[in-house]
C-alpha cells in the first residue's frame, strides 16, 4: 500500500496559541449572546418576611409605612419650639416625658422644654432638641448655650423611606439589612421566586469518587464537589446529577432525566472536539450548540447551548478551567435565570506585584489575591495546579490585547466575593 500524501501540520511551541482560520468568539461576544438569549425561568411564590433571606424579589416593594412613621428625637435631651439663637439661655421644664413607644399625650407651650428619649415621637410644640450632655438641669428649668438650628438632633418623618415609594426592586436578593428595611416600613409577607435548580453533572471514563479505589489512568473527580458548593454559596439550589462514563447514549440518557429535574444544567469535561466530548456532540447533533470556542484561559473548550429547552453549560473538564468559566460565564447568566438580573462582578484597579508578557488574542485570568496593596498571581499558570485556587483571593483580568506588565502596573483583581464567594 502506497503512502497517502499527507503532510504533519507545523509544530506549535505554544499548546495555547490559536488554530489557523478558527473564528474564536471573544469573551464580551459570549457574554452578550448569553444575556441576550437567556431569561428567567423561575416562578414566583409568597412567603414570610422571616424566611426570606437570601430569596430574590419577584416584584418591586413598596412601603406600607413611612420610616420613621412621625418626626422622633436622634438624642437623649431635651425638645422645644424653634431654634437658639447664640448666647446662654434658661427654659422652664414642663411635667412628663417622651420615650420610645410611650409618647407625651401633651402639647409643649412655647418657650417651655420636655424631656425627650431616643426614638420618642415628637409632641406639638417640639422642633429641636439639645443634648443632655450640654444642659444645666435645676430648679425645674434648664439651662444651656446656642447656637442651635431649628430641627437639630430630630428625624423628619418619612426621611428614609415615605409610604407608598418603593423600598426595594424586584430581582433584589434580600440581605439581612434588606429584611430589617421592609420591616420598618410594614411589610410582613413578599412575593419572591422560587430557587434556581442549577444540576451538576461530571463526565469521564477516568474519575472516580473521592475515597475509592483509584486504578491506573484515573483521577478522583474534584470538579463535582467544587461545583455544587459554588452553586449553594452564589445562592442556588444544587442537584447532584452524579458521574457518567464516555458513552453517548448513556450521556443523553442522563441528559434527558437532567432536563426534567433542573432549570439549567453544568456538565464539566466532553466540551471540546476530541473522540471523547461527547456533550458538545450532543448538543451540535441536537442542532443546540451555540457557541464553543471561547477566545479564554484558562477554558477555551466551553459548550453553550440547549437541551430539550434548558440551557446547558459544558464546561472543561480540568478543575482550574471549569471554575473560571463557572464564574465568568454560567455565574451572571444563573442569575439572570433566577430572576436576579445579569451580574457583573465588580472589579479594582490594582497595582501588579508580578511581571507579565500576554500576546494578543485571548482574554486571561490570572489565581491572585492580593498583600500589601498589590496583586500577587500563583507562581505558575498551569491549569493542572489546584492547589492555586485555593491559595487565590480573586482573579487578575488581563484584556484581549496585548500587554507587558511590570510591577506597578495596574490591573484589574476581582476578589471572589464579587463572584459571591
Amino acid at each position: 500500500m502506497s503512502k497517502p500524501d499527507i503532510a504533519p501540520p507545523p509544530l506549535r511551541n505554544d499548546c495555547f496559541a490559536l488554530p489557523a482560520g478558527v473564528n474564536w468568539t471573544p469573551v464580551d461576544d459570549a457574554l452578550a449572546l448569553l444575556q441576550d438569549r437567556l431569561s428567567v425561568v423561575t416562578d414566583a411564590e409568597d412567603i414570610p418576611l422571616m424566611q426570606a433571606a437570601g430569596r430574590i424579589l419577584a416584584t418591586d416593594v413598596l412601603a406600607k409605612r413611612s420610616n420613621p412613621p412621625q418626626p422622633n428625637t436622634a438624642v437623649d435631651g431635651y425638645g422645644f419650639a424653634g431654634g437658639v439663637p447664640e448666647g446662654p439661655h434658661v427654659l422652664p421644664l414642663i411635667e412628663g416625658r417622651a420615650a420610645a413607644g410611650v409618647p407625651f399625650a401633651g402639647t409643649v407651650p412655647e418657650g417651655h422644654a420636655l424631656r425627650v428619649l431616643t426614638g420618642a415621637a415628637l409632641p406639638p410644640g417640639v422642633e429641636t432638641v439639645i443634648l443632655e450632655e450640654d444642659v444645666t438641669l435645676q430648679d425645674g428649668h434648664i439651662a444651656y448655650r446656642g447656637p442651635l438650628k431649628q430641627g437639630a438632633n430630630t428625624r423628619k418623618a418619612g426621611e428614609d423611606v415615605i409610604e407608598g415609594a418603593m423600598a426595594l426592586p424586584a430581582g433584589r436578593r434580600l440581605t439581612p439589612a434588606d429584611l430589617a428595611l421592609l420591616s420598618a416600613v410594614g411589610v410582613a409577607e413578599l412575593s419572591v421566586r422560587k430557587a434556581l435548580r442549577v444540576g451538576v453533572l461530571s463526565t469521564g471514563d477516568e474519575l472516580v469518587e473521592p475515597g475509592d479505589p483509584a486504578g491506573a489512568g484515573q483521577i478522583y473527580d474534584a470538579n463535582r464537589p467544587m461545583l455544587l458548593s459554588l452553586v449553594q454559596r452564589i445562592g442556588f439550589e444544587a442537584v447532584d446529577l452524579g458521574r457518567a462514563a464516555d458513552d453517548r447514549a448513556g450521556l443523553k440518557q442522563r441528559l434527558d432525566h437532567a432536563a426534567r429535574q433542573v432549570d439549567v444544567i453544568l456538565t464539566s469535561g466532553g466540551a471540546s472536539a476530541g473522540d471523547e466530548d461527547h456533550v458538545s456532540a450532543l448538543l451540535r447533533e441536537a442542532g443546540a450548540m451555540q457557541e464553543w470556542r471561547i477566545a479564554l484561559k484558562p477554558g477555551r473548550p466551553l459548550a453553550l447551548g440547549m437541551w430539550q429547552g434548558t440551557p446547558v453549560f459544558g464546561l472543561p473538564g480540568n478543575p482550574v478551567a471549569a471554575l473560571v468559566c463557572t464564574l465568568i460565564f454560567a455565574r451572571p447568566a444563573l442569575s439572570l435565570m433566577a430572576g436576579a438580573g445579569w451580574a457583573e462582578p465588580q472589579g479594582f484597579d490594582v497595582p501588579a506585584a508580578f511581571e507579565k508578557r500576554k500576546k494578543p488574542g485571548r482574554r486571561e485570568y490570572l489565581r491572585a489575591r492580593i498583600r500589601e496593596g498589590r496583586a500577587e498571581v500563583f507562581r505558575s499558570e498551569g491549569s493542572g495546579r489546584i492547589s492555586g485556587l485555593s491559595w487565590a483571593e480573586g482573579l487578575v483580568e488581563i484584556e484581549d490585547g496585548a500587554r507587558d506588565i511590570k510591577p506597578g502596573d495596574p490591573v484589574r483583581f476581582i476578589p471572589y466575593g464579587s463572584f459571591g464567594l
